[in-house]
């Protein structure tokens, strides 16, 4: 296996991203809401911090992607691009900040990029949102796109299950991975897709193809951070590698501070002045 040492690239563009298909190395990617957490993710040497509208179930307690707004998601962002010297942050625009008019589309990414500094946006969906994706790109804005399992769908879909199984379904995923690279997207999330068809469509595009329950035959992976760390503990899905276990880390300091401050041994005198 081939080892790409972390100083070969000082700040992350997204043409390294696509430098990074073409020679064979795998794009790390996770999910980052905040300023401390997403500086010890861009020391660690993620290649792309996603600043993702999952905020609006770990951070905000939403049951969906659907309630966080666009001033949430800037909010979010600026605090991630402070914390950033190395990683390309790229912010999902919320629902309903794009779909179906192109001159709301081009707002919104003007206002992510202008007033948090981030460096790419991203979308979900494929022809039927391609006249606003054209019209973010007129403006010089970077564009990941997201097709698969949706999240900003999921009252259309009603479930969580895996999608493409079905040719019909399949078929449309790839002409519209095709579309999203010919009109100039310069990466695409896949989710939770049949691993057959992320590599499928992985193989035969020119762009970065970057997985999250799509198998390992893609460009790159993609969790949500509170996932992986195991600070989340209500979701199990197969995709999912936990990495730590900080919920029960973080439950024992907290339940050993309690004990010592009603016990009154915090803080002692070492820890007076």
């Amino acid at each position: 296996m081939a080892i790409f040492p972390e100083q070969e690239i000082k700040k992350i563009t997204t043409h390294q991203i696509q430098e990074m298909k073409t020679r064979g190395e795998k794009i790390s990617m996770l999910t980052a809401y905040e300023y401390s957490m997403a500086k010890i993710l861009d020391t660690a040497g993620l290649d792309i911090l996603l600043v993702g509208d999952s905020a609006s179930n770990v951070v905000h307690g939403h049951e969906t992607t659907l309630p966080i707004t666009l001033d949430q998601m800037i909010s979010h962002a600026s605090a991630v691009v402070r914390a950033v010297q190395r990683a390309l942050v790229v912010v999902d625009i919320p629902f309903g900040s794009y779909q179906g008019n192109s001159s709301e589309a081009l707002r919104s990414a003007i206002r992510i990029m202008k007033e948090s500094g981030a460096h790419a946006i991203k979308v979900e969906g494929g022809a039927e949102i391609k006249d606003s994706i054209i019209r973010i790109l007129s403006a010089g804005v970077p564009v990941m796109g997201h097709l698969g399992l949706t999240p900003q769908s999921i009252y259309k879909f009603g479930t969580y299950t895996v999608r493409a199984k079905e040719d019909a379904e399949a078929k449309k995923l790839i002409d519209d991975a095709y579309l999203l690279q010919e009109i100039g997207c310069f990466a695409i999330v896949l989710e939770k897709i049949p691993a057959a068809l992320a590599k499928t469509v992985s193989s035969n595009l020119r762009i970065p193809i970057i997985g999250i329950g799509a198998g390992p035959d893609v460009d790159g992976q993609v969790l949500v951070t509170h996932d992986m760390l195991g600070i989340n503990n209500d979701f199990q899905p197969r995709f999912l590698r936990k990495y730590a276990h900080l919920n029960d880390i973080i439950t024992n300091a907290v339940r050993n501070y309690v004990k010592d401050v009603k016990l009154e041994d915090f803080p002692n005198m070492s820890e007076s002045y």
